[in-house]
């Protein structure tokens, strides 16, 4: 169970980092840098 959890917390994370780094401000036409937190996030 505490694998399963620690699975999905790390999946939840991933795909929030994933769609930050791909989305951009409609109003000033900015995206920010992707956090080098971000890329320490690997795939189960």
């Amino acid at each position: 169970m505490k694998t399963f959890a620690l699975k999905l917390v790390s999946k939840v994370a991933f795909l929030e980092a994933y769609q930050s780094a791909n989305t951009s401000c409609i109003c000033l036409s900015y995206q920010p840098k992707l956090p080098s937190a971000a890329k320490r996030l690997r795939k189960f």
